[in-house]
């Protein structure tokens, strides 16, 4: 597949926070590209990015993402310091419907086996929490499955104009 200029203005940041599992951040480098999302990771990450399973997942998209890495979530957030962030979490009440995204937007996701830690949530600079309705007696979606919904429902808000 050829280079492709990275949109001006994202469709919306996903941000991983402390990803584990390569084969979702694969997943969500293809999810960027065929979306026009940013893609940002926040470290420690649980794999090296010249891992196999993360470069199979993401197959030949990831010259098509465009992706970041941060070295903690308050860097993440300097770098995005305008930035609305919902954080996403099954603890949530309000529905990631019910929100009206903007592009600068960052939807934040926590590691796999656990999600956002209370000290995240809590940060000043979240938005508010979120999330994704699910039926009683279920622990979690997967992760990039998680962000696709949420980054679709970003971008049927905008009628699926390019970013």
């Amino acid at each position: 597949m050829p280079d492709a200029e990275p949109p001006a203005t994202p469709l919306a940041h996903v941000m991983y926070f402390e990803p584990r599992i390569p084969g979702n951040t694969g997943s969500a480098i293809r999810l960027a590209a065929v979306t026009g999302a940013r893609l940002h990771l926040i470290e420690p990450l649980g794999f090296d990015l010249s891992e196999a399973k993360l470069k199979r997942a993401g197959l030949d998209y990831h010259d098509l993402a465009v992706m970041d890495v941060h070295p903690s979530f308050d860097a993440a957030l300097d770098a995005l310091p305008t930035s609305r962030v919902f954080a996403f979490t099954t603890r949530a009440t309000t529905r990631y419907t019910d929100v009206e995204y903007r592009p600068d937007d960052i939807l934040l996701f926590g590691p796999e086996p656990t999600g956002l830690p209370d000290d995240v949530l809590a940060h000043p600079r979240v938005t508010g929490p979120v999330t994704i309705p699910m039926l009683p007696g279920r622990r979690s979606l997967n992760l990039t499955n998680a962000a696709s919904i949420a980054v679709y429902e970003a971008w049927r808000q905008r009628d699926f104009a390019a970013p």
